[in-house]
Formats: C-alpha cells, sequence, structure tokens
C-alpha cells in the first residue's frame, strides 16, 4: 500500500505553526529567580563576582532586602557590588509606590521613634531639637604612627585619600533616604588608602576624617545640648555604646580628623570580628554630662564652655576591648557603621555660654 503524502504546503503550515507553539513556549517560560538563599550559595561556592551580577540580573529577583536580611548577606560574604546588583534588580522589578493613605491616620506620639534604623543626633536650641545630618566618614592608612592628632593632620597622603573617597552624590542620595539598607549600599566608610604601606612592616595605622574645612552646622551655645538615639541599628546593641564629643583636628585645609590607631595590614579586610579598633585609640575626647533616658536614647552636654572650633558627636564602645570586624567597618555596616557614625558642628567665636 502506497503510503499517503501531504501536500508541500499543508506540510509548510504544519512547520510553521510547530514552530509557533515552540516559540510561545519558551517565551512563556518564565525567568528562574533567585533568593538570598541562592545568592549566598554562589558566594560561597567562589563564583566570581562578575558571574554573579550577570545572573542576578538575569533572574526574576525575590530577594529579602529587610535590614535583617542586608545584614545576613553582608555577614554571609556578599560583596558590595553584588548587593548593589540585588537592589537594583528587585526595584527595577518591583517599582516603589506611594501607599494610599489609611482613612482615620493615627495621630502622631512624642515617644515613637523614626523609623530609619540609623543612629541620629538633634541638637536642641531654644527648647526645640533640630537634626543634625549623619556625615560620611573616611578612612585612610599611613604608616606614620599615631602619636598625635596634629601630627597625623600634617600627612598630606591622609587628606589627599581622604578627599579621593568621597562620593558626594551617591552619600546625598542615601542621605535622604533614611534607612539602613541604603547606608549600607553606599558604606559609611571610604575604601581608599594612601598607598605608603610598607611590606616590612606588620602594622599601619588608620585613620578616621570628615571631608571639608568646616562644618555647616552652628552651634549658638557654647555648651551645646543633644539628644542621640541609637535605637533599633540591624545587628547592634544598643547598650554596647555611650555618646561622646570629639574635637576635630584640621588636616590640609580639606579635611577634619576624629581618630586614629593602628592595626595589621589586613585588618580592614578581615571578616572576623576579633580586632580591639578602640584599646589604643588616639582621639580628643571632651568631658561631658551624659543622661541616659532609655536604651540607646541620651542627653549629653559638656561640663564646661567650649571654645570656638570644631567638634563632633561620636559613638564609643563602653569596653574598650569590645571587638570589630574590619570589613564592617570598612563597608559601615552593624558595629562598623555605629564606630564610624558622626555628626560634626562649628561652635562660632560670638556663641554663648547658656
Amino acid at each position: 500500500m502506497t503510503p499517503c503524502r501531504l501536500p508541500l504546503w499543508l506540510s509548510l503550515l504544519f512547520l510553521v505553526l510547530a514552530a509557533t507553539a515552540s516559540a510561545s513556549a519558551w517565551q512563556a517560560a518564565p525567568q528562574p529567580t533567585m533568593t538570598n538563599a541562592d545568592l549566598v550559595k554562589l558566594v560561597q561556592a567562589g563564583v566570581p563576582e562578575s558571574a554573579i551580577v550577570a545572573s542576578i540580573h538575569s533572574s526574576a529577583p525575590a530577594f529579602d532586602l529587610s535590614s535583617d536580611g542586608i545584614v545576613a548577606l553582608h555577614k554571609a560574604g556578599v560583596t558590595q557590588g553584588e548587593l548593589e546588583a540585588a537592589i537594583a534588580a528587585s526595584s527595577a522589578a518591583h517599582p516603589a509606590t506611594a501607599p494610599a493613605a489609611p482613612a482615620t491616620a493615627p495621630a502622631p506620639t512624642a515617644s515613637a521613634p523614626a523609623a530609619t534604623h540609623i543612629p541620629t543626633v538633634a541638637l536642641v536650641t531654644g527648647g526645640a531639637s533640630r537634626p543634625i545630618p549623619l556625615e560620611k566618614v573616611q578612612l585612610a592608612e599611613t604608616k606614620n604612627k599615631p602619636t598625635s592628632m596634629t601630627g597625623l593632620a600634617g600627612d598630606s597622603m591622609v587628606s589627599q585619600s581622604m578627599q579621593a573617597g568621597v562620593n558626594a552624590a551617591a552619600w546625598d542620595a542615601a542621605s535622604h533616604t533614611g534607612s539602613y539598607a541604603s547606608y549600607a549600599a553606599v558604606g559609611t566608610a571610604g575604601s581608599v588608602m594612601s598607598g605608603m604601606l610598607s611590606h616590612h612592616k606588620p602594622t599601619v595605622t588608620y585613620v578616621w576624617g570628615i571631608t571639608g574645612a568646616t562644618s555647616s552646622n552652628v552651634s549658638p551655645s557654647s555648651l551645646p545640648v543633644f539628644l542621640v538615639s541609637v535605637v533599633d541599628v540591624p545587628g547592634v546593641n544598643a547598650d554596647d555604646y555611650e555618646p561622646a564629643i570629639l574635637k576635630l583636628t584640621p588636616a590640609q585645609s580639606s579635611v577634619r580628623l576624629l581618630g586614629a590607631t593602628q592595626g595589621k595590614q589586613d585588618a580592614s579586610s578581615n571578616a572576623a570580628a576579633d580586632w580591639q579598633v578602640y584599646s589604643n585609640f588616639l582621639e580628643d575626647r571632651v568631658p561631658i554630662q551624659t543622661q541616659k533616658q532609655a536604651s540607646g536614647q541620651y542627653r549629653i552636654v559638656p561640663t564646661s564652655p567650649l571654645l570656638p572650633g570644631e567638634y563632633g558627636v561620636a559613638l564609643r564602645p563602653i569596653s574598650k576591648s569590645k571587638q570589630f570586624s574590619g570589613a564592617e567597618i570598612m563597608r559601615g555596616q552593624g558595629d562598623g557603621m555605629i564606630f564610624n557614625a558622626a555628626w560634626s558642628f562649628k561652635v562660632p567665636p560670638d556663641a554663648k555660654a547658656e
């Protein structure tokens, strides 16, 4: 029996229909999702950052980018580039929309803290408090020993490194969001080093500073009162810290130094929390009266009028033996963010001792 052969046009039609169905099925196939666990698995497997970033962008993002989620990713070794890619992919897939206003908005209460999850400082003037923006602290290295703040201020490579590390646009954007995730993405401490390291020296000096010759925050009083809050910062025990007022040291007319300490050459890249940063920290601390109002909430005032000059409010560990992760300090995350936090202010010559 002779087999039945289809006409050529009908065979071509079947081929077109099959190809169309195959293409439709391919287009309908969902993108593979990527979660925090998937990202951590790639990192721990040693996959290069560039390949992980490409995988993030080619997947459907299902990341947990809450404060706790970001802290967990950081502790698992996820790099800043990978974290930024995850944030960008999630933002593109789920653009933020303004929530609808509730039918009856709850009345604000004076005791409810702002849900920023970053430490805050406010200057009290005339019975009213005015928030002071958190500064972008820069971190530089030098081979010079930290014998005095004045001596470090004369190291031109320190101020040049801090100036080179500033990303003002990114920091300004993060400052306006007021969320821990934004600060974690930018990083509080600068990552530019002075390039003066010697292969024969086991330790180097790490220097903290704020760029700019002067602060835009002016205290009309030489006895300024500050309200400091360290509430709900991810991965941080607020009771480990207390506020301090530091006299800033001008350097090269472009940087104000906060303090310095020595550490191993690889301390800034070590993820282990084994660096006692504050055990031998050099800084010019001002005597203050501290009133603890609640856990992580303080009211501070200098014990005597401040001389005209540049100052800063900082957060310091109560125990000098507290250990930090160098990687967290460099990225400005967790306890590293708290230690790097600074709010500068200026006392003018005509300030009153109120």
